[in-house]
């Protein structure tokens, strides 16, 4: 009679094993325990074998949730353990190679321009550039334009949904962008620093979606006055690690809506969150807003996780364990970060002959263009220079100025975060020779007025002299 051949054990492949314990309890000769050590490219603790008592039942791997988990091989084979991805090849699906199905645009009737508040017209602005889906937490003073768009989402087959929190609402937002569909959220500043997290995982999985923070003062709870003191979060600051995003500043109600086209066509086309930097007394302001020509019929992504049979191939995820992974990737953003700096923007009012160069954006800005008015009627040359994207700096255009400027006055409700912008952005320009930059500051919802703005130009002048 021939001798019974040793039945097979089982062996453990740690970067398949979750830890859930079901083979501890499975084992009749307790061959099997708990872990002790993390493994590093899971962040699990996987199961410890003493095969010393194992009879190769298989009730382990039986119990085992995991494909490849748990495995047995022939006791008598010279075996060399393998990366299952490697050893079965891809994952089997007669699923086809996914393709982008493109926006459509569709010619809007021409009509007269409308009154809006300036949270409205940013409302207006995402319906018409194709986003169906809110989700957000009510914050004033931004809560009029999520309301508007619980008002209409229902007419247009769209979704709004009130999370209970900024953090739930940003990862309900991860979700959506993560199909390929545009949405969008309204929030003020203690809700944006809730996101940020959220934020970070979107930046790092290039999940789109756009985010409207209408500043208010702080730090901490504050009030609901306009302020400007997000700007370092928003350029700098975007949740944890390498991160960056495009940062739009506009400052009048049809900037609210067509910053906000915009920045779902950004946002889509770098694959990349876009923040759009409003203020309190912007979301508020009401003034007259002209739609455009056409609005937008979004598509699907070729890289959506949809859900379908097409899309089955797709992962979205920010998951790089090993060290030199996550470094690629990071080279990867930053290739990406560095391509977004063409989409710089400003607006430059009377800079031609500029010897005096205001920078402001938002509504500070509105009082620096009224000062420019009155600084010119005095005889003074003065300019405004308005970034409209604070990250990117738009430092292209700024040189452009800088020839005959003598003088720099940033004008902010902030304590320099727009100006070290700026400065941030000449020294990576590696300009060196520009005038000393003053500034006109206020903080806590107080805004520079067009009064102080003249005195300070008009006293500096006769310093000057």
């Amino acid at each position: 009679m021939p001798a019974l051949k040793e039945r097979p054990k089982p062996f453990v492949l740690p970067e398949f094993c979750k830890g859930c314990g079901r083979c501890i309890s499975a084992c009749p000769k307790h061959c099997i325990s708990m872990g002790t050590e993390i493994n590093p490219q899971t962040g699990l603790t996987p199961v410890i074998l003493d095969l010393e008592h194992c009879n190769g039942c298989g009730l382990c791997i039986d119990a085992c949730p995991e494909p490849y988990g748990l495995q047995q091989t022939p006791a008598d084979a010279d075996y060399e353990l393998q990366d299952p991805a490697k050893l079965f090849g891809d994952r089997m699906t007669d699923a086809p190679e996914p393709v982008d199905i493109p926006n459509e645009i569709i010619p809007l009737q021409k009509m007269e321009p409308l009154v809006l508040k300036g949270n409205y017209a940013a409302a207006v602005g995402a319906l018409l550039a194709g986003c169906r889906h809110f989700f957000g937490y009510p914050i004033t003073p931004s809560t009029e334009g999520a309301e508007l768009m619980a008002k209409l989402l229902p007419h247009l087959d769209g979704m709004f949904l009130q999370a209970v929190s900024e953090v739930a609402a940003v990862n309900m937002m991860y979700g959506c962008g993560g199909a390929g569909m545009r949405c969008l959220t309204f929030t003020s500043s203690p809700g944006f620093s809730l996101m940020l997290e959220g934020i970070s995982y979107m930046i790092g999985s290039e999940v789109p979606a756009v985010f409207m923070n209408v500043m208010r003062g702080g730090p901490g709870l504050g009030n609901i006055a306009p302020e400007q003191a997000d700007i370092k979060l928003c350029c700098r600051g975007l949740g944890h690690g390498n991160t960056h995003a495009i940062v739009l500043t506009p400052s009048t109600p049809q900037e609210m809506l067509d910053l906000t086209m915009l920045a779902f066509d950004l946002a889509f086309k770098y694959r990349n969150p876009v923040v759009i930097a409003s203020d309190g007394y912007l979301g508020q302001m009401t003034g007259k807003v002209s739609l455009p020509e056409s609005m937008v019929k979004p598509g699907i992504p070729a890289w959506g996780v949809w859900g379908d049979k097409d899309h089955r191939r797709n992962l979205i995820s920010s998951i790089y364990l090993a060290e030199t992974d996550l470094e690629a990737w990071n080279v990867h953003l930053n290739e990406k970060y560095e391509a977004m700096k063409v989409e710089q923007r400003a607006d430059l009012y009377m800079c031609d002959d500029a010897e005096v160069v205001l920078v402001a954006c938002t509504t500070p800005s509105r009082m620096a263009k009224g000062a420019v008015g009155a600084l010119r009627a005095k005889g003074i040359k003065a300019g405004l220079f308005r970034p409209i994207t604070v990250w990117p700096f738009p430092i292209e255009k700024f040189k452009t100025v800088l020839p005959n400027a003598k003088r720099i006055v940033v004008v902010e409700a902030s304590n320099g975060q727009l100006e070290d912008e700026l400065k941030l952005a000449l020294a990576n320009a590696r300009i060196c020779d520009y005038p000393e930059i003053e500034n006109v500051r206020h903080f806590g919802g107080v805004l520079p007025q067009l009064e102080e703005i003249v005195t300070k130009v008009v006293a500096g002048q006769e310093v000057t002299v």
